[in-house]
């Protein structure tokens, strides 16, 4: 975004716009930060503020590069280390070259209680980390002070432990608390009372709370409300009270409401305040004393280091009961207090020196986050400690002899002082599958170098698989790619840039889509190599498919995603937890067809009908055309078999398609302005001779009423901006059926082409167009945002404009790299149990909204067991397995599931066929016949998982399911262990 001219660079932000609007955005580009440390939590928040598209960052640090540093900065190289580089002119070229459009800036001076704090006055926020709290509250209270106030944030992370402040000054106003769009819900009706009720049309909820405000549009009969603001008192999910109606008209028809945006003022106090009454966000509620228990412990560890002038030593019980006194002295002098909790102050006494990469990632997306928020009022800020732990993952731990945690010199020195030496080399073997490498394939990859996942030397190996190029609207977000790497496969480029953080680590990158078509690369035997995989997905059927391929081979799945400031994380582990196929959100709501073709309600309805345009003449047609010609070469032969009248499929449609091809610009123009009638005129005009305007259904009411909206003709007009982008190569729809007229037409239309010698190998070839939308230079958004809004027009639906309709017609997902940051560094966290293998209650799933702010930590989903005799149950992990031969039959294979697992089969299913159903006429018959003829495998194919239903123990009870039964089509010795489950 260049801050001279307040243009958005929509080619590089267009993800970002759609989370945070263009007046946040043009806010940003106006301000300037302060960010004080360059270990990994520092370097964290420089990467998110820049891809976000602040004005200006001065980046300030006074220490030099050590070895440690390798294992939590991802902008530090060794090369760094050796020639005694200082942090910030290390890290400060790295993290310029993440934005041009950020002018960053490096600060080496000493920054401590004597230094003169005014030269903070030129910046809007100011961001310190590894600050000893007595600075952190010196310099919240000058930026306090200001007028305007300087948004001051102070963010820590020692060992297991992180904290988040915020102060925003006294009179902080957020234009926008949620970030939620506002949709129209159509009315059903309004009462004439006091208070008049609203009730939403087909029991759609209103979503609305009490308090809030909404606006009324086009109601018919109590026009008053038009245009009008009113206050709700929320009833039940599809009704609520807006005041006093009676003296309205009484509510005839149609109408709908919009949530009005409610500007909100939040206050803040200091540092110095908020020490002994702290307001915090609560992520673990199984954990509610959690958030004052680390307050108390993480003020105590800067006691600690103002009495000592250091940290408590790795592994030192000595300094850890020193710790676990100074908290309890900090616990007496909070107002609220909670219950002491000593092993958390022993915990972070013994790690308080070491660094958790994830944590630092996690911690640093949600203060960014924040950030953003003390810039542009967008979303509401966070009040204003927010305290976030690991203690799950050092728990199982600390049996561990205190040699695990001391230092040896690496770049893992950090990490080790957290988890130790065996937990190091654990990650350090450990091989990971990576599906996709988008924004959170980036942030994953980053984490697993820091961690030391995979390396070459420990026999680990990371492997990774997506088929993306990467485009400019990927640098906002996925920060391993820059300027240069565009149209450059996304896997092998992120393999380089991931080997420059850590060149110890075996990366093997593929340009693969992961799928059924893939599944003779990631077969079984690749699967059996791997301890986990990772999805970095943006679709939920490939996340669907990667589940399934992970539940059938035993392998432990780290799932995540984002949706804006929205994340959630989900750790899935053989035979603990459930998987991701277990729970299925509700389908995405269709439009119906009728909706499209005839009556749009809303703005989604025609954008969607101009995209189906689009797809229609310029990618289905065409298809259809080249096919067709594909097949039959010659014109003439075909001429003669319609002639003769011959069936010929598609014949008559490609030949008018042939005959109105335009083959000069002119022809063009006369077909759009064709279409123009065809769309926005005659359409209107015959719906309105079909339906008139005072047509009544047989109860009596007006056939046009809300949701439905009666069109109005358009006449063309050549001054019309939007109408004159209408410059669209279009032909008519295809017909199902043809007359016999049509057939007539169609041949006199083909000998004519062949007259006129039109018929050349170029005109029977067409070029199919994949819709694009990032691209303004092909002209695909201009045609489905010119198409969208005559149709609205015509329909008196609000415009939406060019931003918004390429969001609905590109189905764009809204994203930001706070998000994406904060989403991997939490599933990262859940890598290291995995890796570990912890117990079912360490693990954590979480929600998580910045905007709100929000963040819900939650045990795993566990994995449910369905019984089906009382000593036979299973789960989603079981499998049983029968081993056959070339001659095993039916029989064979009922007798053989009969004898080991000691219940009868009643059905066999493969697929979606039927092999046995003993009440199928024949079927009986089948069991002499071999496995091998019934499924007839594929030539390679070495087993099949077969659905087997069984006996119920009472007569009259249905069948019960039971595990997949995986047939091995080779003899007992020739299944793997593996595939047996041993």
């Amino acid at each position: 975004m260049a801050a001279d001219s307040m243009e958005i660079d929509d080619s590089l932000y267009s993800r970002q716009r759609y989370v945070l609007g263009d007046s946040a955005m043009q806010q940003m580009a106006q301000s300037s930060v302060f960010l004080s440390g360059m270990a990994g939590l520092g370097v964290e928040i420089a990467k998110n503020i820049v891809l976000a598209g602040v004005k200006a960052v001065t980046l300030h640090d006074t220490k030099q590069c050590e070895t440690k540093d390798l294992g939590c900065n991802f902008f530090i190289r060794q090369d760094d280390v050796l020639n005694h580089r200082k942090r910030v002119e290390a890290v400060h070229p790295r993290v310029a070259e993440l934005n041009p459009y950020v002018h960053v800036d490096s600060s080496s001076f000493p920054l401590d209680l004597s230094t003169d704090l005014n030269f903070l006055r030129r910046y809007q926020c100011v961001i310190l980390t590894e600050a000893r709290l007595s600075l952190q509250k010196k310099v919240d209270e000058f930026c306090h002070s200001q007028q305007p106030p300087i948004r001051f944030i102070g963010c820590d992370t020692y060992g297991i432990c992180a904290r988040v402040f915020c102060d925003f000054g006294e009179h902080f106003e957020v234009s926008d608390p949620t970030g939620e769009e506002a949709k129209e819900i159509f009315i059903q009706n309004i009462t004439l009372d006091d208070p008049g009720v609203v009730t939403c049309m087909d029991g759609r909820t209103h979503g609305l709370q009490t308090g809030q405000s909404i606006l009324f549009r086009e109601v018919n009969g109590m026009d008053q409300l038009n245009g009008t603001a009113r206050q709700v008192t929320v009833l039940s999910p599809y009704s609520f009270a807006i005041g006093d109606t009676s003296g309205l008209q009484p509510y005839a028809h149609g109408g709908f409401f919009l949530l009005v945006k409610t500007p909100r003022t939040y206050s803040f106090e200091t540092m110095e305040h908020q020490l002994c009454e702290p307001k915090v966000l609560t992520p673990d509620f199984s954990k509610p004393e959690a958030p004052l228990q680390i307050h108390a412990a993480m003020l105590a560890l800067d006691d600690f280091q103002e009495e000592h002038n250091r940290l408590p030593n790795i592994g030192c019980c000595q300094d850890a009961e020193v710790l676990v006194r100074l908290t309890e002295r900090v616990n007496h002098t909070l107002t609220n207090r909670a219950p002491l909790w000593p092993e958390l102050a022993r915990c972070l006494s013994r790690t308080a020196q070491g660094s958790l990469p994830p944590l630092a990632a996690a911690v640093g997306g949600m203060a960014s986050q924040e950030l953003l928020k003390a810039l542009t009022g967008k979303f509401a800020p966070l009040q204003q400690w927010f305290y976030l732990d690991a203690i799950e993952v050092v728990k199982p731990l600390q049996s561990l002899s205190a040699e695990e945690f001391i230092p040896r010199g690496d770049r893992y020195d950090g990490l080790r002082a957290c988890i130790g030496e065996s937990m190091c080399l654990e990650l350090h073997k450990l091989r990971v599958f990576m599906v996709g490498c988008g924004a959170i394939g980036c942030e994953m990859l980053k984490n697993l170098a820091l961690l030391g996942v995979g390396l070459a030397q420990n026999s680990g190996q990371v492997c990774m698989s997506d088929p993306d190029l990467i485009e400019k609207s990927n640098l906002n977000r996925q920060f391993l790619f820059r300027p240069h790497h565009i149209q450059k496969p996304k896997s092998s480029t992120a393999a380089d840039a991931t080997l420059e953080i850590n060149p110890e680590m075996e990366i093997d990158a593929h340009l693969n889509k992961v799928c059924p078509a893939t599944e003779s690369i990631y077969n079984d035997l690749f699967y059996s190599r791997l301890h986990l995989v990772v999805t970095a997905l943006d679709n939920v059927e490939a996340r669907r498919y990667v589940d399934s391929r992970s539940v059938s081979n035993q392998k432990a799945l780290l799932d995540s995603g984002t949706m804006g400031t929205k994340g959630h994380t989900e750790v899935i582990v053989p035979n603990l937890t459930e998987s991701y196929n277990s729970h299925r959100d509700p389908p995405e709501e269709e439009i119906p067809f009728c909706t499209l073709k005839s009556f749009p309600a809303i703005i989604e309805h025609t954008i969607q009908w101009a995209r189906d345009k689009f797809e229609s003449a310029f990618a289905h047609k065409p298809s259809i055309y080249n096919m067709f010609w594909e097949t039959h070469s010659s014109a003439e032969s075909v001429l003669q078999r319609m002639q003769r009248r011959e069936s010929l499929e598609g014949a008559f449609q490609v030949v008018k398609l042939l005959s109105r091809r335009p083959s000069q610009w002119e022809h063009c123009i006369t077909m759009a302005r064709l279409k123009f009638d065809k769309y926005f005129k005659r359409k209107a005009l015959q719906l309105l001779h079909s339906f008139p305007l005072d047509t009544r259904l047989k109860d009596g009411s007006l056939f046009w009423q809300s949701p439905k909206r009666p069109p109005s003709p358009i006449e063309f007009d050549l001054t019309d901006r939007i109408e004159t982008d209408e410059n669209v190569k279009k032909p008519d729809q295809m017909k199902l059926s043809v007359s016999s007229e049509e057939e007539r037409e169609a041949i006199a239309q083909l000998e004519e082409a062949i007259a006129a010698d039109h018929v050349t190998p170029e005109r029977l070839r067409m070029s199919p167009l994949i819709f694009e939308k990032d691209d303004d230079a092909n002209g695909h958004m201009d045609f489905v945002a010119a198409a969208s809004s005559l149709r609205a027009r015509m329909y008196a639906i609000e415009v939406a404009d060019r931003l918004k309709t390429k969001r609905i017609a590109g189905k764009i997902i809204p994203a930001i790299a706070t998000a994406t940051a904060a989403v991997a560094g939490l599933v990262s966290l859940e890598l290291v149990k995995v890796a570990g293998g912890y117990g079912f209650e360490s693990f954590n799933n979480c929600f998580f909204n910045l905007a709100i702010p929000v963040v819900v930590l939650t045990e795993a989903a566990p994995v449910r067991k369905t019984q089906i005799r009382e000593d036979i149950s299973f789960s989603i992990w079981d499998r049983w397995v029968v081993c056959g031969h070339q001659d095993f039959t039916l029989s064979n294979f009922i007798n053989a599931v009969r004898e080991q697992y000691g219940i009868e089969p009643t059905m066999v299913v493969h697929g979606v066929k039927m092999l046995y159903v003993p009440v199928m006429p024949g079927h009986n018959k089948r069991l002499k016949l071999t496995m091998q003829k019934l499924i007839k495998p594929a030539v390679d194919r070495r087993y099949v998982d077969l659905t087997v239903s069984f006996a119920p123990e009472s007569d009259g009870d249905e069948d019960l399911p039971g595990p997949p039964v995986r047939y091995y089509f080779t003899r007992d010795g020739d299944a793997p262990p593996d595939s047996l489950g041993l």
